[in-house]
Parts: structure tokens; C-alpha cells; sequence
């Protein structure tokens, strides 16, 4: 049985990453990828990182090295330290062959007493480094797979009642970042099937859903945020205001939102209420605000409440983007 091994930090991993795996599967019974933390080099936590890897090549042993040294170079003492982590981690693994596009090649095949293969090392079949892409993700989109340039991207939501000013201010920063943003899909739904300005529980969880399908369509085209008019958190408080309960799929979108977005802002009730033929008065208005804020505290959502004037809202948003990028 033959054992093929790769190793990197896959910050993030790319077409070039891919490449080596690909080749180290077609040549061996059985693949190791090793992924090293990188804190140092990416905000992307180290398991998300490994399931891209497990999501694109499900055949391969992904191998978490969460204390593997940092540090990097072609001096003696560095390849040494990196040989004796690797030599331990794999204790009774006899690995066939070695495959890489760097100088580390010859060393750790050397140490583990492997074939050294070597994969596009001068980067002609595929021009990219995870250097530039996390310079520029954008600019070098192309090179990555959808599920991992989507974690590339900050997720920013904006909640609140039916006019508070989530749409306004979710467009003006998309348009001022030069980015994109996602407008409630709900709104749109509602309008095309609401009868006596209700909705069933299927129709709401179609909401929850094609509001997700829309973020991660519109996430590929996005530059460094994703500004985003809703979340599954007030689909599933429409679905208790309107039916007293929510259909399951609401109920987990609206679990999993804790997790999805990286800033959460509330939008104050202190700007004038708009009474359009669709919204429910201004008192539904505040007791609905009242209800959306006590969700988001019982799920243990940090979320920035936003108030006062739209320019005041878009510097307060603008520097807590500044604070999540530092």
C-alpha cells in the first residue's frame, strides 16, 4: 500500500493547493494532508480551513497540526525543527511519497525516507500563492472554490423592524465599499404571495431558505463584505407574530445565524416611521423592534445598535469594519 503525503497552511487553499492533492490521490492508495494552524498569516480558523480541504477531496486523511512550529526558512535549525514535528506527528506512518511546490521538498522527504515529488514548483501551470490571493482575494477569485472564498469574505447583517433603515444603509455601504449587498428576499416574496398580508409557515421557511440561497450567490462576487438586509432571525420572529410557532428549517437557519455573520448591527426605531401599505403601524413597529433585540440577546448575538442619522450610522459601521480588520 502506498501513502502519499502533502502539507500546508492553506491560507487559504487554492487552485495550486489542489493541484498537488489531486496528483498525490491518482498516484497512491492512500493521502495525508497535513494542515498547519496559521494565525500568524490568517483569521480563518484552522477546522475551517481542514473541511475545505475534507469537502474538495473526500478520499483524503486530513491531519490537524495544531502545534506545529511557525516558523519558516531555509536555515538548518528551522528544517530541522519542522523534520523532528513531522517525524513525530506520523509515528508509525511509512510514507510512500512526498508532494510539494517548495524547497521544504528535499528535506522532509529526506527525514521521513520518501520519494520527493515535486508539483508545478515554478508556478506555470498555475500562477497564484496564498501571499497574494490574501492581498487581493478579489483580484484572484478565480483561483479558489466557491466554499472557500466565501469564508474569505466578512458576512455583516443588518436587523431590525420594518423601517429602521436596513435597506438604506446596507446599499450605501455596498455602493461606498465598492462591494455588494443583499437585499431581503422576503420583501419580495411577500408581495408576490401574501394573502390578507399573511404567509404560511411553508411560505416563511421559503423565505429562510431562498434568503440563504442569495447570500451565497451573491457572496462570489463580493469584495472583502457582504452587506446583507435581513437574516433568518426575523423570518423566524414573522413566523411567531404571524403563527405563534415556526416551521423546523426556520427555526435551524435562525439557530445557525450566531455563527454566519461576523457583525451584527440592530437598527434603531429613531428615524420616522415610513407607513407604506405593507408595514403594520408604528406600534407593531416597536413592540416587534422590542422582540427582535430579546431574540438576539437569548441567542448570545453581539450585536451594534445603530441610531441617529444615516451618515452617523455608516461612520459608526465603517469603524467597527475597521476594528474587525485590524
Amino acid at each position: 500500500m502506498t501513502l502519499g503525503l502533502t502539507l500546508g497552511k492553506y491560507a487559504p487553499l487554492h487552485r495550486g493547493h489542489q493541484m498537488v492533492i489531486e496528483r498525490a490521490i491518482a498516484e497512491n492508495d492512500h493521502v495525508i494532508v497535513v494542515i498547519y494552524d496559521a494565525p500568524e498569516v490568517t483569521s480563518v480558523p484552522l477546522r475551517t480551513r481542514a473541511a475545505w480541504i475534507k469537502t474538495l477531496s473526500p478520499s483524503v486523511e486530513v491531519v490537524l497540526a495544531t502545534d506545529g512550529p511557525t516558523i519558516v526558512g531555509a536555515a538548518p535549525e528551522i528544517t530541522a525543527l519542522h523534520d523532528a514535528y513531522l517525524c513525530r506527528l506520523l509515528t508509525g506512518r511509512d510514507v510512500t511519497r512526498f508532494y510539494s511546490s517548495e524547497f521544504y521538498g528535499r528535506h522532509v522527504s529526506q527525514a521521513l525516507g520518501a520519494i520527493d515529488c515535486r508539483v508545478d514548483e515554478a508556478r506555470t501551470r498555475i500562477p497564484i500563492s496564498g501571499t497574494a490571493i490574501r492581498e487581493a482575494p478579489y483580484r484572484y477569485r478565480s483561483f479558489l472554490a466557491p466554499i472557500v472564498y466565501r469564508d474569505l469574505i466578512k458576512k455583516v447583517v443588518f436587523l431590525g423592524a420594518p423601517s429602521t433603515g436596513k435597506t438604506t444603509i446596507a446599499r450605501e455601504l455596498a455602493e461606498r465599499l465598492k462591494t455588494k449587498w443583499v437585499p431581503e428576499f422576503g420583501r419580495e416574496y411577500w408581495e408576490t404571495h401574501q394573502i390578507d398580508r399573511r404567509l404560511t409557515l411553508g411560505q416563511l421557511a421559503e423565505i429562510a431558505v431562498g434568503h440563504r440561497h442569495r447570500e451565497d450567490d451573491v457572496i462570489l462576487d463580493a469584495d472583502r463584505y457582504l452587506f446583507v438586509d435581513t437574516d433568518a432571525t426575523t423570518t423566524y420572529q414573522f413566523s411567531l407574530d404571524y403563527h405563534g410557532t415556526a416551521d423546523p428549517t426556520v427555526e435551524q437557519l435562525a439557530d445557525e445565524c450566531s455563527r454566519r455573520y461576523q457583525l451584527c448591527f440592530l437598527c434603531d426605531t429613531d428615524i420616522p416611521y415610513d407607513d407604506t401599505w405593507d408595514r403594520s403601524g408604528e406600534m407593531h413597529r416597536n413592540d416587534f423592534q422590542a422582540k427582535i433585540e430579546a431574540d438576539l440577546i437569548r441567542r448570545n448575538i453581539r450585536f451594534v445598535k445603530l441610531s441617529g442619522s444615516r451618515p452617523r450610522r455608516v461612520s459608526q459601521v465603517i469603524e467597527h469594519l475597521r476594528a474587525l480588520d485590524s
